[in-house]
């Protein structure tokens, strides 16, 4: 059998190093951003401003959350969390995904009072912070650009960021409108524009993160074309029993039977393992797990 926790950890520490920062320097962004809006909210009691002033509010946590898992994740194996605390990551995204939910029904119910009772509003100092919005977050959302491919926790904050600052774009345009015909009755419309925006993308997240807290082959990684990759080595006669699951929202893990040829010599049936493994890491599995069969011994086909 072979095993293998030592290699591309380089790589995994710069991604996990560079989301970190991007996530500090996006939480002081937003923290500055939510307390404008929320001012600026009371005092114009605009539901379009505080809806999203509380959307804000749980990307904020949720950014928090995720910085706490960052922090957990890179803390040392035990002898009883021998992978570290690495799943934190995880539960993050999908605690995250749990909030956000809570806040589309709090906000949105807000929203559908104050549509059937429309309060006077100031359109220009709507369309002026929500302008404010479009900046802080698009600049918010490009901290997490390169590493939105590679862990979950940077994706939802990049696409999180993403939406708000194009939802911020239609609070302006309703601004002006309003500033210009006095339909106030736009500013709880809005409020349940923004609700929606924040479900579509929170399903996703929910979704997501739920298929890697219950080990689900992780989004990206083909259970089939892994399989080909590895009957396609050198030597390699089948293989079965493989399974793939994230460790985290960046690394993942993999365990397989191999069934190698009976002549080779324990070296090199070594060396085959090696070198599945270092094909598997171009493949996004970072620990991988082999265990040896031989032809005459095939636990596939055979009581082993």
């Amino acid at each position: 059998m072979g095993h293998d926790h030592t290699h591309d950890h380089s790589h995994t520490v710069d991604i996990q190093s560079a989301n970190k920062k991007a996530f500090v320097i996006g939480i002081l962004l937003n923290v500055a951003f939510l307390v404008t809006e929320i001012v600026a909210g009371i005092i114009n009691h605009s539901m379009a401003l505080l809806t999203d002033a509380g959307h804000n509010a749980g990307d904020i946590a949720s950014l928090l959350i995720a910085l706490l898992a960052f922090n957990l994740a890179q803390k040392r194996s035990t002898k009883e969390f021998t992978y570290g605390y690495k799943k934190t990551t995880v539960l993050a995204a999908f605690v995250n995904a749990v909030i956000l939910l809570f806040a589309i029904g709090v906000l949105g119910y807000e929203s559908i009072i104050r549509l059937s009772h429309p309060e006077a509003v100031k359109g220009n100092i709507i369309a002026w912070v929500a302008a404010l919005g479009i900046v802080i977050n698009t600049v918010s959302a490009f901290l997490f650009f390169k590493g939105r491919k590679k862990d979950l926790n940077a994706k939802s904050a990049y696409l999180h960021l993403l939406s708000d600052a194009l939802v911020s774009l239609g609070v302006v345009i309703a601004g002006i409108i309003i500033s210009y015909t006095q339909w106030y009755w736009l500013d709880p419309v809005i409020g349940l524009v923004i609700m929606v925006v924040i479900l579509i993308g929170t399903w996703s997240l929910l979704r997501d993160s739920f298929k890697m807290a219950v080990d689900a082959v992780p989004t990206g990684i083909e259970l089939k074309s892994i399989n080909m990759v590895i009957e396609n080595m050198k030597s390699v006669i089948a293989v079965h029993h493989v399974h793939i699951w994230p460790l985290s929202t960046t690394e993942n893990a993999l365990t397989a039977h191999v069934v190698l040829n009976d002549q080779l010599s324990f070296t090199d049936k070594m060396k085959v393992v090696k070198e599945i493994k270092h094909e598997l890491q171009h493949h996004n599995i970072h620990h991988s797990t082999i265990e040896i069969e031989t032809d005459s011994v095939d636990c596939a086909t055979k009581e082993c």
